[in-house]
């Protein structure tokens, strides 16, 4: 007899668990600028300084916690010299390519 699973019983899926490396890191963020959404870069951004360390990430691109908190919340919209900073402190860089048709 098969047996079902609630779905509140799964364990909630986090992609910070799963960015334990320097290239699970730049995938993943390929992946997020390849869609083209301002809003899905930041909550990535997000995603990888929670898997690095919040404090670290802050420390490490002269921001306050709880400015890195606030910049890199839902539908928040922040600056590029923000963004530069945050790349800079994660040990990634954004790349210009040809766009293709």
């Amino acid at each position: 007899m098969t047996r079902k699973i609630n779905v509140a019983d799964l364990p909630e899926f986090d992609m910070a668990e799963h960015l334990d490396s320097d290239q699970a890191i730049a995938e993943y963020l390929t992946i997020v600028m390849e869609e083209n959404d301002p809003s899905e870069l930041t909550h990535a951004l997000g995603t990888i300084a929670r898997a690095r360390g919040m404090t670290e990430v802050a420390r490490a691109s002269g921001l306050t916690r709880e400015a890195l908190y606030k910049a890199l919340r839902p539908n928040s919209q922040p600056r590029f010299d923000t963004i530069a900073r945050v790349c800079s402190a994660l040990g990634v860089k954004l790349v210009a390519q040809v766009a293709h048709a």
